[in-house]
């Protein structure tokens, strides 16, 4: 792929201030696209502009949760204000927890759905009428997961807003096609991240033997997929998932129960 395939576009991106987020934010940058970097940290989302203005990359830092209207119109008008157009929206930000069905709290429930559900259709609607407006084709991107397509013990309100997700982009089509925007939805697996590290020290051993190609996904491959969707060679994608999970899908083993609540990809 041309390394400068993505010069003069305009990105946003949330919850990037690490982990996967943070990957596809610098390869964006490094592709020559201007970002818009969200993260509800405003500690992570410096350190992550700092970084990426350090590697050369052109990026501005927009904290707060994804999940609130008013960051989200805060996304697009700074998109406009600092570099005069938005060509590309990835709704990274997600969150989960884990528990029983049984004893399952409202107040989880509510924060899964308002940022992964909620966050990303308001997020998508903001940057599709912002393209529309603009009468130029855009690129919206949606971070499912394989939890979505695949259960998962004590993850029924996460895979359930997940797959919501992957409904999303294949509904939106019918929407967005005449505007030529597309969107797609990322299902990644088990990927080895500072949060997931951070939950368990020993999560690659954990899962690697799980995966029929036997190794867990770094951030960076997830983001080489990502850049693919969003350059001119997936034009003519969308309404599609992509899962990429080596595999473990397919098989749908689980790692030891002692472990099973520290090792889910929390991007």
């Amino acid at each position: 792929m041309n390394t400068k395939c993505l010069a003069g576009k305009v990105a946003l991106i949330t919850g990037a201030g690490s982990g996967i987020g943070l990957a596809i934010a610098k390869g964006l940058a490094l592709q020559g696209a201007q970002v818009v970097l969200n993260d509800i940290s405003d500690a992570k989302a410096a350190e992550a502009v700092a970084a990426i203005r350090q590697s050369g990359g052109e990026c501005t830092a927009f904290p707060g949760d994804a999940a609130q209207l008013e960051i989200i119109q805060g996304l697009i008008d700074c998109s406009l204000q600092q570099y005069g157009k938005l060509d590309f929206c990835i709704a990274n930000a997600g969150v989960t927890y884990f528990g029983d069905f049984f004893s399952y709290t409202p107040a989880h429930f509510k924060t899964i759905m308002d940022l992964n559900v909620t966050g990303t259709f308001f997020l998508c609607q903001a940057a599709a009428n912002c393209m529309r407006q603009q009468g130029t084709k855009g690129k919206l991107l949606l971070m499912s997961s394989n939890i979505g397509t695949q259960t998962y013990p004590q993850l029924t309100a996460y895979s359930m807003s997940k797959a919501a997700l992957q409904m999303m982009s294949r509904s939106l089509v019918l929407e967005l096609s005449p505007y030529d925007i597309t969107i797609n939805a990322l299902a990644p697996g088990a990927t080895l991240t500072p949060r997931t590290l951070e939950d368990d020290p020993d999560y690659e051993a954990h899962w690697q033997d799980l995966i029929p190609l036997r190794k867990v996904a770094t951030p960076e491959k997830i983001a080489e997929v990502a850049l693919f969707l969003l350059s001119p060679a997936a034009d003519h994608i969308t309404g599609q998932t992509l899962v990429i999970d080596g595999g473990w899908s397919q098989k749908g083993q689980y790692p030891p129960t002692d472990n099973a609540k520290n090792s889910l990809l929390k991007y």
